[in-house]
């Protein structure tokens, strides 16, 4: 009887909440991490409701979903990930849900850059593609698209919202690459916590090197650490940082090894809290890029 009792509050709380959101008339979606939770907000506005099941200052590498979170996608009308394999729980997450709606994959269209796997050889793709802002005019398009089709009467809207935001992107990067000019191609080094920032370095033309791999769940290998101290050391490298979403002991342990000062920490996989720096992808861009360029004045 019990347990009846309380199968029956969670479906009265899921009717109630379903209730609620069909009465506000705004699109239900989830976003698998931070970052999207902000562009889905950006391009739908006061049409939709976004939760994000990894949130600001959190880790997607190193995630571990809860039947809460399968609760939240059920309630849900869309599904934004980033792909990629930046989230290998979500597709099993989905599906465990029971959830049958459209899930709209923010990269697509995105031309994926690969780097050598931490084990067994080969190579593995890198699904940091936001960190380069010219892909995230991809991200915003494919998001549109998505909210279009489950609210056509608000695509006209939508579209809009999302070439201003196309507009808002091109003026970052034009002023992001206009500030790294500012730095001698020769200094253009930097050293952060794992390998989230090779789209960027790509971008912009800046070197970027990592103890640890794409994933923070990686562990670094002693000789791959030792290698890159060697490095920092004989090309006197100074700018070196932590992430926001990183376990700060072993870049701590290199910068201390080297003799170097640590850098203001970087906005990697996910947005500060709305009260500090980084608590939208543009205020995070526009930090991480004057965090880089003043380090690398050091260099």
């Amino acid at each position: 009887m019990k347990r009846l009792s309380q199968w029956l509050l969670a479906l009265a709380a899921f009717v109630f909440l379903n209730a609620s959101a069909l009465a506000a008339g705004k699109v239900q979606v989830t976003t698998s991490f931070s970052v999207l939770q902000d562009l889905v907000q950006v391009v739908g506005a006061d049409r939709v409701e976004v939760h994000a099941l990894v949130g600001p200052d959190e880790d997607a590498h190193v995630f571990e979903p809860k039947p809460t979170h399968a609760k939240r996608i059920l309630q849900s009308q869309l599904v934004v990930t980033n792909g990629l394999g930046f989230e290998p729980w979500m597709a099993k997450l989905v599906k465990s849900s029971g959830y049958k709606g459209l899930v709209v994959q923010a990269s697509d269209g995105v031309t994926a850059r690969t780097m050598p796997a931490e084990t067994g050889g080969g190579v593995e793709t890198d699904p940091h593609a936001w960190q380069d802002p010219t892909n995230v005019i991809l991200y915003v398009r494919n998001i549109a698209a998505g909210l279009s089709k489950l609210d056509p009467d608000g695509a006209a809207i939508y579209r809009a919202h999302a070439e201003s935001y196309v507009a808002e992107l091109q003026k970052l990067d034009t002023w992001a690459q206009e500030q790294i000019a500012t730095i001698p191609a020769p200094k253009r080094k930097v050293i952060t916590s794992h390998d989230a920032f090779g789209y960027f370095g790509a971008h912009f033309g800046v070197t970027l090197l990592a103890p640890q791999g794409i994933s923070t769940e990686a562990e670094p290998s002693a000789k791959g650490v030792a290698k890159l101290i060697r490095q920092i050391k004989q090309e006197q490298i100074k700018a070196v940082f932590l992430e926001n979403m990183s376990n700060s002991k072993l870049i701590t342990q290199i910068a201390k090894d080297t003799g170097v000062i640590l850098g203001r920490p970087l906005f990697a996989d996910a947005l500060s809290k709305s009260n500090a720096e980084g608590a939208s992808y543009l205020q995070l861009m526009r930090y991480n890029v004057k965090a880089l360029v003043e380090g690398m004045q050091m260099n």
